[in-house]
């Protein structure tokens, strides 16, 4: 055990280029070689608080070479507590020996994954000349996804919502000084149809992007809502737009902005474009023109987090 390293949340947050990060992940998508089973979903009963909490188990491998697996908590009302409603560890492993290589702080390292593999949508799926963004939600993620977007489109101005505009202004006052104008806005709707890219990252169980405010060339980015009951978009969102997801394996399975307007007839499975593989494959194209609105839904997958430690690990031990 003693020579496992400890890779925690500083390093991470200090030691990340996301373009660097995003090379990685799109790499890892183009490929085959990383094999990752369907993650581990539980919802178990947390009757201090009357809603449920969440373990998720999330495992990859690439044979012979690395291996890891996630462990996560959701806990949705960790907010009054001034604690992240989500927390979890890496486990970094030798696929080839079995040993345990690293461990990683998993906050850090999901936030920057999943960030990263936003922008890695982006690229594809947003128009090239993108300089506005709305930041829907002032969570661990805003932050991240904010300079993730910036590092693949010209963005120079960032507006940023949250339930608590004390927050949002929090997020626009720690980002500062970077190439792009950032602020905090009072309402979704004031600023919704004058952005190129909205960025959404939230727990909420009802709609906060609504199609009757999309415009023609925006992109949609969805992160957050990860339960069936949860959903960020409304059924005219997605049913204006050109839907892709992170997988297909997850996209169709794990989250309401995807399960419920299946469910209720708005879209077909055909309706869904392409996921990652297929885009950074070059097997689909993203987006085909600058007037049809693009949808991306990411419930994360476990080749990001791989592909993530391993990053952050060759970067610790390479110091």
């Amino acid at each position: 055990m003693k020579n496992i390293v400890l890779i925690d949340d500083d390093f991470i947050n200090e030691n990340t280029q996301f373009s660097e990060l995003i090379t990685k992940i799109k790499s890892a998508f183009a490929s085959s070689n990383i094999q990752v089973p369907m993650r581990h979903h539980h919802d178990f009963s947390n009757p201090k608080e009357e809603v449920d909490s969440t373990l998720l188990l999330m495992p990859a491998w690439n044979p012979s070479k690395v291996a890891g697996v996630k462990i996560v908590t959701v806990s949705p009302n960790n907010g009054k507590f001034n604690l992240p409603s989500i927390q979890g560890t890496y486990i970094f492993l030798d696929a080839h020996k079995g040993m345990v290589k690293a461990i990683l702080a998993a906050k850090s390292l999901t936030a920057k994954r999943t960030a990263a593999t936003s922008a890695l949508a982006s690229f594809y799926l947003s128009k090239k000349d993108a300089s506005s963004l709305l930041m829907i939600g002032t969570g661990a993620l805003s932050k991240n996804l904010i300079l993730a977007h910036a590092s693949v489109r010209p963005i120079k101005t960032v507006y940023v919502w949250g339930r608590n505009l004390e927050k949002a202004q929090a997020i626009c006052k720690e980002i500062g000084n970077e190439t792009f104008l950032i602020e905090a806005v009072e309402t979704i709707e004031e600023i919704i149809s004058k952005v190129d890219i909205i960025s959404c990252a939230t727990l909420s169980k009802t709609p906060l992007v609504l199609g009757k405010y999309l415009k023609e060339g925006q992109h949609v980015d969805l992160v957050g809502a990860y339960k069936k009951d949860m959903r960020e978009a409304d059924d005219e969102a997605i049913k204006k737009s050109q839907i892709f997801v992170d997988t297909f394996q997850g996209g169709l399975k794990e989250s309401g902005d995807i399960v419920i307007p299946l469910q209720n007839g708005t879209i077909k499975e055909s309706d869904i474009k392409a996921d990652l593989f297929e885009l950074c494959s070059n097997k689909k194209q993203g987006r085909k023109s600058g007037s049809e609105i693009t949808y991306f839904k990411s419930v994360g997958h476990g080749l990001e987090d791989l592909t993530a430690a391993t990053y952050y690990y060759n970067k610790y031990i390479n110091e």
